[in-house]
């Protein structure tokens, strides 16, 4: 896998809308996440021509993306936010040019699509992060989120995650002003939930966002043969899938042969709030949905439930191709950056 270099203050990085172009519909999380990115990080965003724009094609969010991976000023790219569509920009793009200028891509959600093209290019990309969710939250940025963003944007090396003492899943209206000026009120962490954890475990990290992964597997043209080895994370949206469905997405990925593969699987706290509310039994019942589908297809499998990754608030981000070591008996998670 190739690393992209890490990033200094100063450095330009592209902000681009390769799913949802929702800053043209709620511009305010959108600057504020831009003024955190200048201010906080010391970086210099970028935008280009679909940036702003809510339905802009496939091959123009493409072109966009081809031109700022091609301008050797550019050093990253962020993603404003996720989306549902993302995959089919897929085609549009150029794996040559890819390739041969790697640069840190950022995002998650619906982003998982273009971590995993990358991926299979052979270039490692970061899960997690958005300009309008994480770096536009409210009031203040999490200091758990800001310290994995400087972790992995500027100092590489080894990072031990650690759970969050306390955590929201629940979304905020953006078209309330308010809820930007003030942070979300808080639930109690809770701590990670292991099991077989009686070994060590390293491997490189491949998944995302289990919606889009199945997306994926639908698809068929990015997705692996070989993922032995590999450590397998997995996180759900706010559209909440229900336990049989996300029984049956994994058992589609066991199915295939996929899922019993891997040496181990970190599982991300489950979504299970959004502007409606918040429904307390929604990760219990996943978290059995999931440990019925590994009893299935990869049996005595070690796995860490309730991390602070994808769609919650902290989120960590991880190293999508990079290194993990799971060391069960010390209860430890380290990701290499």
């Amino acid at each position: 896998m190739i690393t992209p270099a890490r990033l200094q203050p100063g450095d330009r990085v592209a902000v681009l809308s390769l799913s949802g172009g929702l800053p043209e519909l709620f511009p305010h999380p959108f600057e504020l996440g831009l003024r955190r990115l200048r201010e906080t990080f010391g970086l210099v965003p970028v935008e280009y021509p679909t940036t702003r724009v809510l339905r802009s094609a496939p091959a123009d969010r493409a072109r966009d993306l081809h031109a700022a991976w091609a301008d050797p000023d550019i050093r990253a790219v962020v993603a404003s936010i996720g989306g549902d569509d993302q995959i089919t920009l897929l085609r549009h793009l150029d794996p040559e040019l890819l390739r041969a200028t790697p640069k840190l891509f950022i995002g998650y959600s619906d982003n998982t699509n273009l971590l995993n093209y990358l991926f299979t290019l052979g270039v490692s990309g970061l899960h997690g992060g958005s300009v309008m969710v994480e770096l536009g939250r409210g009031g203040a940025l999490h200091p758990l989120t800001e310290a994995s963003w400087r972790a992995a944007l500027f100092d590489g090396g080894d990072f031990e995650l650690t759970p969050a003492d306390g955590f929201t899943d629940v979304s905020r209206d953006w078209a309330e002003p308010k809820h930007l000026e003030t942070e979300p009120d808080l639930m109690p962490g809770g701590g990670w939930t292991w099991d077989n954890a009686d070994r060590v475990v390293e491997g490189r990290l491949w998944g995302g966002n289990l919606e889009i992964l199945d997306w994926n597997l639908a698809v068929g043209t990015h997705i692996g043969a070989d993922y032995s080895g590999h450590v397998l994370f997995l996180e759900t949206s706010e559209e909440r899938p229900s336990a049989t469905d996300v029984y049956r997405m994994l058992m589609c990925m066991g199915e295939r042969g996929i899922l019993g593969q891997f040496s181990a699987v970190l599982l991300g706290r489950p979504k299970a709030g959004d502007l409606r509310g918040r429904d307390p039994h929604y990760p219990d019942a996943q978290r059995a949905a999931v440990r019925r589908a590994l009893a299935e297809y990869a049996p005595g499998v070690l796995v860490v439930h309730n991390l602070d990754i994808g769609h919650t608030d902290p989120q960590l981000l991880l190293p999508y191709g990079g290194h993990v070591t799971i060391d069960g008996p010390a209860r430890r998670v380290t990701v290499r950056y």
